[in-house]
């Protein structure tokens, strides 16, 4: 053989090689994602054949597939369509998708590897193929009432089960109807489509756990508070100054509380008696003695920084990287470049509530095979414990002080001692209000912790916020 003839037969043998291992790369290591692409258009439209599976609230169907004629066989329907759209997202003729059913599309859609043999028998047998069925946390009571307490409202709410993580309840307005991406008129989804994505009220955003995020405000005095304890240098009696308003260092600009409040008056308050009064110079002034790099390991510690896969992804909440000492203080209330979603804000609540530790958050309790076998269940995962239980107690003490005997007087419920805190977020002079409530309930044993956000109000997070997240707390504890 000649060297220009074995050159050419090497040159061949690699392509082989080549083309061998890609192949098994795309056939093995990369099926199951691959499958589950909603830009995979052969098992998208293949999935039309397929009875998709069901989502579930509390064992009933609130996305099912209904038979029809055509080229199509079947349609989706959404029962309460708009209220959980932002869980449900849509199944369309365009290939791609939305929420968990984009999310889950390989189990929805039958196709994914625990559900192989079923596909098998499905063909041996000729039967018809389904797709899984999806259970969700989701409580139908919980999140009835956080729809009606949203009213007509621009924001979101997010209501978790401290213990387990499991999400009970996610609302945000303003919204869509998926019915109207179910349909199978290419031309009409497309229409409908760049109508939502136009429209300036952004109703494709789920304002609970994505988008743009707001500024926290006083809410995130929790994140700081906590930073103070677990640094073992302050308590909750330690005690700082108390002017009407201050300049921030290096600047020219004043700071002060809310409604020029005096904050009780006394030349001097301490860290309990400022976030049940919600003083933000106090709490400004903590935020300094701490230092940007403290807190911003205490909000990490939280989950700020991180995307959550409910498995709808979530935006990461945001504390800055890099802080002037000016922009420090001013985060000690929420303000500066912090950003936060209420899962997040619900997060930092839901690990006070559980004694210092911090779950996993997800919406989904289990996904069930068409002869109800379960091929995925919830199982609690610990994410993180930002406190120790000591400081998760002493916070909470803190929080239920500010409900009983403070700013967040609009969270109280009759017979139950609640645990909450306030924001109202500026976003600029003459601009309206962002504002906040985040709490728990009962305070001795949570069942629920909670975040409200509401966006462009006059004012302010108790006469707003808290009543909004009073009506959901009080349909979990009277399920």
């Amino acid at each position: 053989m000649n060297k220009q003839l074995r050159r050419v037969t090497i040159l061949v043998m690699l392509m082989f090689l080549a083309l061998f291992a890609s192949t098994t790369i795309i056939q093995f290591a990369q099926r199951s994602e691959l499958q589950s692409d909603g830009r995979n258009a052969r098992t998208f439209y293949a999935s039309f054949k397929t009875e998709r599976g069901q989502i579930l609230v509390d064992g009933e169907p609130i996305a099912y597939s209904t038979p029809v004629d055509g080229r199509y066989t079947y349609q989706r329907v959404y029962a309460a369509g708009p209220m959980y759209s932002t869980v449900t997202g849509y199944f369309t003729v365009q290939p791609a998708t939305g929420g968990l059913e984009g999310d889950l599309n390989s189990y929805l859609s039958g196709n994914s590897d625990e559900q192989f043999l079923e596909r098998l028998n499905a063909i041996i047998t000729g039967s018809d193929p389904q797709g899984a069925s999806v259970e969700l946390t989701i409580d139908p009571v919980v999140q009835q009432a956080a729809w009606d307490a949203l009213g007509d409202y621009t924001g979101a709410v997010v209501a978790i089960d401290p213990r387990t993580g499991a999400i009970l309840a996610l609302v945000s307005k303003p919204t869509y109807d998926p019915n109207q991406l179910a349909v199978h008129d290419p031309q009409l989804v497309e229409d409908t489509y760049q109508s939502l994505l136009s429209d300036p009220s952004d109703p494709l955003i789920d304002r609970g756990i994505a988008g743009d995020l707001n500024p926290p405000g006083s809410t995130f005095k929790l994140v700081v508070a906590a930073t103070a304890l677990e640094s073992g240098q302050f308590t909750a009696d330690s005690e700082f100054p108390n002017p009407a308003s201050i300049v921030l260092p290096g600047t020219s600009t004043s700071i002060g509380n809310s409604a020029d409040s005096n904050c009780g008056g006394a030349a001097t308050v301490s860290i309990a008696t400022a976030l049940r009064l919600s003083c933000n110079v106090p709490f400004a002034q903590l935020a300094g003695a701490l230092g940007d790099d403290a807190i911003r390991a205490q909000a990490d510690e939280f989950g700020f920084g991180s995307s959550f896969d409910l498995p709808m992804s979530s935006t990461p909440s945001v504390y800055p990287q890099t802080l002037s000492e000016a922009e420090t203080w001013l985060s000690g209330f929420g303000q500066a470049s912090v950003r936060a979603s209420p899962l997040q804000m619900a997060m930092v609540s839901a690990a006070i509530a559980n004694g210092g530790v911090l779950m996993k958050p997800t919406v989904v309790e289990s996904v069930l095979a068409p002869d109800l076998t379960v091929l995925e269940s919830l199982q609690p995962q610990v994410y993180s414990t930002p406190l120790n239980p000591q400081n998760a107690a002493t916070m909470a003490q803190m929080m239920v002080n500010g409900v009983s005997n403070g700013v967040a007087s609009g969270a109280r419920i009759n017979g139950v001692a609640v645990a909450g805190k306030t924001g109202t977020a500026e976003n600029g002079d003459g601009e309206p209000y962002t504002v906040w409530f985040t709490g728990f309930a009962p305070a001795e044993a949570p069942e629920v912790a909670i975040a409200v956000v509401l966006e462009g109000t006059p004012c302010c997070g108790n006469s707003l916020a808290a009543p909004i997240a009073r009506k959901v707390m009080e349909a979990v504890l009277n399920r």
